[in-house]
């Protein structure tokens, strides 16, 4: 039968039950909407906790750990060699943190094609004096432009700028809730005291906030110059090198490669935030399963109001097989219908979908936790939209799919001798 004669009669069909019709599109709209909605807010609230951890983590750290010696003078004797020592009060290896020969391996590192960026940084237990009042700290001594280049440290600096660390002679940027507790205004001049008894005066050239209180409650910065003066090391002491790579998953295998090449250890970015990456995981199958169901049930909907229209047109279906109409034919006709159901809730759906996203893209997120951020975060993903096409298609499709059948399989004579 003539494919324009079989879309003219799901026309027709569409039209005299056209509330019906109405109804079933609006559940797909309102599923496809939601959906869409739904995976883009989630997917920005990932994006944004990601931010907050994996943007300020390097892909690969190489430190040197102050670890309890495991070879002991006991395991070199062959009298005992074969035997199970036990040894206590076994006391670490008698050296420091800082790592040895760091300028050549971190110019080994920018070297490596497989880096984007290295960053030293060298870390400094401090105390900050206020009045008779000690308060424990921690100063990170950064390279402040390639911090900021590779670490986005402008964005966390939320008053004064991150390059007066550099420009500014002995500077400090505090951390929010060290500022607050010291009552320290900008423009300020701190006094801290290192573990060894060391004093240093710092001027305060602004304030940081990563969005994680306990971080802000004991962290600050300073330049990497500052800081080795505040220790009393020299200008290639470095504890720490934070190496961001061009693709992150390769961290885990470079970092073992550097532990083993340098005689370090490394720590990879998928380790360090294991479980993290779970939570962002689970939220994500969430959002999957919850707009997946609201399809679902509208499938459903949609299946419903099929049968009842395939009821209701029994005499219909029986003129049509009578007059020449093929089982296929008939079932053409009902996907048809299914179909364009689909087909417009669908678009209408992605339409209300992507309205709805800019509405909530546009609400006020005032919190001072996290002062960047402005408004709800909300991930416009082309994926999304394809993933919600095709579902709502596949869906209605399904839909229609069954009822159709029962009304191919129906016998015309049967029908009109009844009536």
């Amino acid at each position: 039968m003539k494919l324009k004669l079989l879309i003219n009669i799901s026309q027709a069909l569409l039209m005299a039950r056209w509330k019906q019709t109405l109804v079933a599109a609006i559940g797909v709209t309102f599923s496809i909407t939601m959906f869409v909605t739904l995976l883009s807010f989630m997917a920005g609230l990932n994006d944004l906790l990601d931010g907050l951890i994996v943007n300020r983590t390097p892909h690969i750290r190489l430190y040197n750990e102050i670890q309890p010696t495991i070879l002991q003078p006991l395991d070199l004797s062959s009298k005992y060699r074969n035997h199970h020592n036990f040894v206590s009060t076994v006391k670490p290896k008698d050296e420091v943190q800082k790592i040895k020969n760091s300028a050549a391996i971190i110019y080994a590192l920018k070297h490596d094609a497989r880096v984007l960026g290295v960053a030293p940084k060298i870390t400094a237990q401090v105390f900050y004096n206020v009045g008779n009042t000690d308060i424990t700290g921690v100063i990170n001594g950064v390279d402040v432009e390639e911090e900021n280049r590779l670490f986005m440290l402008k964005d966390y600096v939320t008053s004064g700028k991150y390059i007066d660390l550099k420009n500014t002679p002995n500077s400090i940027i505090l951390g929010k809730g060290v500022a607050e507790k010291m009552l320290a205004n900008i423009g300020d001049v701190v006094q801290v005291t290192t573990t060894k008894g060391e004093q240093i005066k710092l001027k305060v050239v602004g304030y940081f906030q990563s969005g994680l209180q306990d971080i802000d409650k004991v962290q600050s910065y300073a330049s990497i110059s500052t800081t080795q003066k505040l220790l009393g090391e020299s200008s290639n002491s470095v504890t720490d090198i934070q190496v961001k790579l061009k693709d992150i998953l390769q961290a885990p295998a470079v970092a073992k490669e550097y532990a083993r090449l340098f005689d370090l250890q490394a720590i990879d970015i998928q380790t360090a935030n294991s479980q993290f990456e779970t939570g962002s995981s689970v939220r994500t199958i969430i959002s999957y399963a919850v707009g997946i169901t609201l399809l679902v049930v509208a499938g459903f909907g949609i299946y419903n109001i099929l049968n009842m229209m395939i009821y209701e047109k029994m005499d219909s279906i029986a003129i049509l097989k009578a007059t020449g109409f093929s089982g296929s034919d008939v079932q053409k006709i009902f996907i048809g219908i299914a179909i364009s159901i689909g087909l417009f809730g669908g678009l209408m759906g992605l339409c209300c979908g992507f309205g709805l996203s800019q509405i909530i893209d546009q609400i006020p997120f005032d919190t001072p936790a996290l002062p960047t951020i402005k408004t709800y975060p909300i991930k416009y993903n082309p994926n999304f939209y394809a993933i919600a096409t095709l579902f709502s298609l596949v869906t209605t499709y399904l839909a229609g799919y069954f009822p159709s059948r029962k009304a191919s399989s129906i016998d015309p004579v049967i029908i009109i001798r009844g009536k």
